[in-house]
């Protein structure tokens, strides 16, 4: 997809991530992580849609990013790894129902650079750091 093309397709002006708490990051992080990991499991040949849901659950489910974010944290900057810890230490409302409390957390910090990287633009580095994380985890081929 062309850069900035979903921004002017939807008449979005400039974002000011800085003005969004790490939990509002967390939520449209939480929507394209989810995206970008069905399109993952798709991608893996045509398979019957209980299977690719069941795929797709086992790898946005909170234990499963807190996982992916243990095997980033090394590649982080400096601003990725503070936008996460943002995420990370904000106070939640939502309680974790199949997760610890410490995945959960760890899977709300993922989510929020997740959103950082979408709403600031940077795709590519959002595509590297998903795709780097799924392989370490013996996702991707």
């Amino acid at each position: 997809m062309e850069e900035g093309m979903i921004r002017q397709a939807l008449q979005l002006g400039e974002i000011d991530v800085d003005s969004y708490s790490p939990l509002a990051l967390a939520y449209i992080g939480d929507a394209v992580y989810e995206v970008l990991i069905r399109t993952k499991v798709m991608s893996q040949g045509s398979m019957q849609v209980n299977k690719m849901h069941k795929r797709s659950t086992a790898l946005v489910k909170a234990q499963a990013q807190a996982n992916m974010v243990k095997l980033l944290m090394e590649e982080l900057s400096e601003e990725e790894a503070a936008v996460y810890k943002r995420g990370r230490n904000a106070k939640s409302a939502t309680v974790a129902k199949h997760a610890t409390m410490i995945d959960y957390r760890m899977a709300t910090g993922l989510e929020a650079l997740v959103g950082y990287l979408y709403l600031t633009g940077r795709h590519g580095r959002l595509l590297e750091l998903i795709c780097n994380g799924l392989g370490k985890m013996g996702e991707l081929p």
